[in-house]
């Protein structure tokens, strides 16, 4: 039984972290996709208490896509946001002057792929040719098709593209009724096996593999908001950062944190894909030896030179107005 003191001390402390909690700054972050393996992160840093500590009560919206968030951000629905870089690189193109960049790179090696059934014929690039191939048009990795194209030497006259909605995609390549889709390799991979396909007549061309120097998503931000709070933002992406460590080192905790969120997924499902994100896209050498959320500048120019081969830029490219590093500490952030 509590004495006196005891319970005053209790009642006070339990008041003070409610109005710690109460002056903590809501922020809406949205993201790129469903809640699946990937986006555990940003879960086990909340209730590991990483965003709470920098001041912040961050509430986390599902997306439709990687494109999904560039509008919501660009319009101020949203102050910070998780998409794909090389479409904010056109967004702000066919929008100039739109207030968004992106301020922390999190797929130093894009997810971006091509994924075949090696039964239906589809092992390597050219394979695709004579095939169908099933793509949803707001798909990032779709987005990056005709660089892989171009890269590979495919004819796209050859190849026929068969739009398709997210929910439809893997049971179309699962019941045959395309060769191939395109899609991130860590959600469509296990969503096939999921379905019931087996491992090995699955094939995953991922085309940072074949001549794609693109980099994937980051975090990107309102630059009117980043203007007014500067620190808040900095406490964000710390806090972002500090997930993904507790996500490297523990896997299976980060996991429960998103099965809270999700309980219909399947956990040992969700925690493969997040692993499989953390190895081929985020623990890169890069990342290793140059500090995660940078970027390095050379790579990106390349980038944009590569986007340049497919599309026609309205204005004069300009490397300044999709990243900055303004926020991020200098070398960026340790994730081991």
């Amino acid at each position: 039984m509590l004495g006196a003191g005891a319970l005053v001390a209790a009642t006070l402390t339990a008041t003070q972290d409610a109005r710690a909690e109460s002056h903590a700054m809501a922020l809406p972050f949205a993201l790129d996709w469903k809640f699946e393996g990937p986006s555990a992160p940003y879960f086990a840093a909340i209730d590991n208490g990483h965003f709470e500590a920098n001041g912040l009560n961050v509430e986390i919206t599902a997306g439709s896509g990687s494109l999904d968030a560039i509008p919501k951000v660009a319009t101020g629905a949203f102050p910070v946001g998780f998409a794909d870089i090389n479409s904010l690189i056109k967004f702000l193109d066919q929008n100039p002057g739109a207030p968004v960049t992106a301020v922390m790179m999190i797929y130093d090696k894009p997810p971006f792929a091509v994924i075949g059934r090696k039964s239906l014929g589809v092992s390597e690039p050219k394979d695709l040719e004579g095939k169908v191939l099933g793509a949803p048009p707001p798909d990032g990795a779709w987005a990056q098709f005709p660089i892989f194209a171009a890269e590979n030497g495919l004819d796209m006259a050859a190849i026929t593209v068969e739009p398709v909605g997210f929910p439809t995609r893997e049971p179309m390549l699962a019941e045959g009724n395309v060769a191939a889709i395109t899609g991130f390799s860590f959600s469509s991979y296990l969503n096939l096996v999921r379905l019931g396909i087996e491992e090995d007549d699955i094939s995953t061309i991922l085309m940072a593999d074949y001549g794609v120097d693109l980099y994937g998503n980051a975090i990107i931000v309102n630059t009117e908001w980043a203007a007014e709070n500067s620190d808040t933002l900095k406490g964000f992406l710390a806090a972002v950062a500090a997930g993904w460590k507790d996500a490297i080192a523990d896997p299976a905790a980060a996991t429960a944190s998103l099965m809270e969120r999700n309980p219909a997924a399947d956990a040992e499902l969700e925690q493969r894909r997040l692993k499989l994100s953390i190895d081929a896209n985020v623990l890169t050498d890069y990342t290793m030896e140059s500090g995660f959320g940078t970027i390095d500048e050379e790579r990106l120019a390349s980038s944009v030179e590569q986007i340049k081969s497919t599309y026609e830029f309205v204005n004069e490219p300009d490397a300044s107005l999709y990243f900055t590093e303004e926020y991020l500490p200098e070398g960026g952030f340790a994730l081991k």
